[in-house]
Formats: C-alpha cells, sequence, structure tokens
C-alpha cells in the first residue's frame, strides 16, 4: 500500500489537469475552444499511449536489478532506456507535419475546430522528448522502489500547466495558444526537475545496492535465455499490446458516436467511472511491477507468492468497495458531470454494466502489474489479443438485437477475459514464472 498511494495520487492529477484546461477554454465563452483542447488531447493522448512500453519496460527490468543488488545494470536500464525515449521524441518532432497530417485526417473535425487545435499541436509537438523521457524516468523510479518522486514531479508538472496556462491566457491575452505553451513549459520543467533527482536518488540507491551481495554475476537469476525477456522483444510485445488497448478503446467510442449524440454523451459519462476505477487500480499495478520485479530478481520465490496474494486482496477490497459506490450513489455520480436531465435520463438503463467494470476489470490490472514485474510481455500480449477479440465478436454478433448494452457487455467481458488469461497462463505455468533461487556470491579476500 506504500508504494500503490503515490500512484494513486499521481494518477488522479490526470483528470484533474484535463478540467482545468478546459475550464479555461470555457471561460473565453466559446464552444470551440473546448472542442478543440479535446481534439489536440486525445491527439497526443494516443500518440503517448503508443509509447508505454518506455515506461512498462524500464520498471520491470529496473525492479529486477534492484532485487538482484546489480546496482550497474540498474543504471544502465536508465541511460539506455532515457537515450531510446528522447529518439522517439526528436522523431516526432522531425515527423511533426506528416504526423498532424494523419492525427487530423483520422480525427476528423470539424473545420473550424481543427483550425484551432493545429496550433495546439504544433506548439505541444515540442514536448514530446520530454514526455517520453519523463516515460522513462517514471519506470525507473518504480522499479527502484520509489513511487514518491513520480508522484510529486506529477503534481508539480501539473500545478505549473494550470499557473502557466492561467496567466498566458488570461495574463498576457493568448488563446488556445496559450493552454498549449502551458502545459508545454510544464512537461519541460517536470522532466528536467525528474532527471535531477534521477541523478541524486541514483548516487543514494546504487550506494546503498553497492553494500549488499549481489546475487548473480549478470543476471537477477537464472540464465538470460530461460527467465528475461530482452529488451526488444519486451518493448514490442508491450508496443502490440498497446495497439489492441487503443483499438477497443477508439472502437468503443465510433461505436457509440454512430449510435448518435444521445448515446455517445451516455457512454462518455459513463466511461468516467471507469476510468475513475482504473486510476486507483493502475496504483496497485505499479506496486506490482515494483515488488514483483524485486523479489523476481531477488530469486524469492516464497516473497513473490505473498505479493500476489497481497494485490489480489487489496485489489478485491478495492472493487468491492467501487462496486458499493456506484451502486449506492447511482445516477448522481453522473448528475455531478452533467446538468442535461436528458442524458442522465438515458443513461440509467445502461448504468448497470458500470456496476460490473470493478469486479470484471480487477484481474487484469493486478495482473498487468505483475507480469510487468516479472517481465512476462508474452502473456500479456496474448491476453490483450484474445481479450480483443472477445470484445469484437460479442459486439458484432449481438449489436443487432441489444443495441448499446451489448457494446457495454463486450467491454466487460473484454476485461474479464484479459484478467482470465492472464490467471491461466500464471496457474499453468507457474514453475516459469517464479524464479529459482540463487545462492549470494561470497567475497575472496
Amino acid at each position: 500500500m506504500l508504494l500503490a498511494l503515490p500512484s494513486i495520487v499521481s494518477n488522479v492529477t490526470v483528470p484533474l489537469l484535463g478540467l482545468a484546461d478546459v475550464a479555461i477554454m470555457g471561460h473565453i465563452g466559446n464552444a470551440r475552444f473546448i472542442a478543440a483542447i479535446a481534439v489536440g488531447s486525445m491527439i497526443f493522448n494516443v500518440l503517448y499511449w503508443l509509447f508505454a512500453f518506455l515506461r512498462m519496460a524500464t520498471s520491470g527490468i529496473t525492479a529486477q536489478a534492484f532485487g538482484a543488488g546489480q546496482g550497474a545494470k540498474a543504471l544502465a536500464v536508465l541511460r539506455r532506456s532515457l537515450a531510446l525515449a528522447l529518439s522517439f521524441g526528436l522523431v516526432m518532432v522531425v515527423l511533426q507535419w506528416p504526423l498532424r497530417l494523419v492525427a487530423f485526417w483520422l480525427m476528423d473535425a470539424t473545420p473550424d475546430v481543427e483550425q484551432l487545435a493545429i496550433p495546439y499541436f504544433n506548439i505541444c509537438v515540442w514536448g514530446a522528448p520530454a514526455v517520453l523521457g519523463a516515460y522513462a524516468l517514471n519506470g525507473w523510479f518504480v522499479g527502484m522502489q520509489n513511487t514518491r518522486v513520480p508522484m510529486l514531479v506529477a503534481i508539480g508538472q501539473n500545478v505549473l500547466n494550470i499557473l502557466a496556462s492561467v496567466a498566458f491566457v488570461f495574463g498576457l491575452g493568448l488563446q488556445i495558444e496559450g493552454v498549449a505553451l502551458g502545459t508545454l513549459v510544464a512537461q519541460w520543467c517536470s522532466f528536467v526537475a525528474a532527471l535531477a533527482l534521477a541523478w541524486r536518488e541514483s548516487g543514494k540507491s546504487i550506494a546503498v545496492m553497492a553494500t549488499k551481495k549481489p546475487i548473480a554475476t549478470e543476471e537477477p537469476s537464472g540464465t538470460k535465455e530461460a527467465t528475461e525477456t530482452s529488451s526488444s522483444t519486451l518493448h514490442l510485445d508491450i508496443f502490440l499490446r498497446t495497439l489492441c488497448l487503443v483499438a477497443v478503446n477508439l472502437y468503443f467510442t465510433s461505436a457509440g458516436a454512430a449510435q448518435g449524440a444521445t448515446i455517445l454523451a451516455v457512454n462518455t459519462l459513463m466511461m468516467q467511472l471507469y476510468l475513475l476505477f482504473s486510476y486507483f487500480l493502475d496504483g496497485f499495478a505499479f506496486a506490482g511491477e515494483a515488488l514483483a520485479g524485486k523479489y523476481y530478481g531477488a530469486g524469492d520465490a516464497a516473497s513473490l507468492r505473498l505479493v500476489v496474494r497481497h494485490l489480489f486482496r487489496w485489489g478485491l477490497l478495492m472493487a468491492l468497495l467501487f462496486t458499493v459506490l456506484y451502486a449506492v450513489g447511482g445516477t448522481a455520480f453522473l448528475r455531478l458531470l452533467t446538468s442535461d436531465a436528458a442524458v442522465v435520463s438515458a443513461a440509467a438503463p445502461y448504468y448497470r454494466w458500470a456496476l460490473l467494470i470493478p469486479l470484471c476489470g480487477v484481474a487484469a490490472f493486478v495482473w498487468d502489474g505483475i507480469y510487468i514485474g516479472l517481465t512476462r510481455s508474452r502473456g500479456m500480449l496474448l491476453a490483450c489479443l484474445l481479450a480483443a477479440l472477445v470484445f469484437f465478436s460479442l459486439w458484432l454478433a449481438l449489436r443487432p438485437a441489444m443495441g448499446n448494452h451489448a457494446l457495454w457487455l463486450a467491454l466487460n467481458a473484454y476485461l474479464l477475459a484479459r484478467g482470465l488469461v492472464q490467471t491461466l497462463l500464471y496457474l499453468v505455468y507457474r514453475a516459469d514464472f517464479e524464479p529459482r533461487p540463487v545462492p549470494s556470491m561470497t567475497s575472496k579476500d
């Protein structure tokens, strides 16, 4: 819980920042500005989401190095991850023109909204190296069992973003460019701050690790071929897995939009319940990354099994808590998000699907953290591929008879399938998931 709580706080700041940007644009008095912010934010969310492997792979490999007491390897992972992240970020900056063309073609926004969103894109794209670099740094901090620094950096970034955006918009008279500049300034400042903290913390952590006897000379436990996925394979697996997640989420939005504005609004509001739950469960997933990787690297199978049990206990407790909150809160939660009575009324028949989300999704979130810590990316990819197949099959088969109910049934089945497949893989190949104990090396006088 001590590792999970800072990550939960970091995650909660994400939607608050989006709300602040919308509020700033909303006070300008034109709905086109709000729509432009939504379009621009969506483009970058999808683009950066595809690079989630930079954080996840770094977290798992670093945690294993930490558990094995291999300080030099932990630093090498950080250097490689930062180099890769900054390289991808620079490529995005260089290729910003074709990226912008493709992104706006896919978004299919109205001409007036696109005209406002283009300056937002043109400014924010220069933050790509900082954002992707921060992914690598956050993954490294989690792997080093430190979720406090990412939390502090996230809070600082969001506060600076809001203050800078307000200053640029209301102080200097800029409009959407002011929000974009505020975002850009905050991204680079937070990256530099995280880099400085990583430099400081690495010295402390590596010094502590140096006082411990390493478990193995090269790899955390066992042979590299048998127990550790190569970095390139790890990156590719997580990238393909992310494509599956993006496909399901984008299609869910598209399928809702095809049913009309009211259903789209209903689905968008109810998805906030899913997102809120996911922000909390991701905190436990991050703890799973850190602890599972640590004990795997240390060759401590007993502690690894204990971590799995504890994470599922906490996860199930949170799932039950959210289910009760959603059941008691009812559509009152939706009224907090909108004053449109027609939309709230239209959401009532579908609300029961929101009650299933926590229990259907808890295993997927918990296992994702554990699999990342164990660098078992192929299992994550397989689970997402099969779950995506379940989602699209159910939606296409049941849509004529059930309409939007089929979409929500497919989403819950997709979440449930991810967790079930990962559970099955763990049970069947449990011996391969757990490390083989390796005796500590004895020093020679």
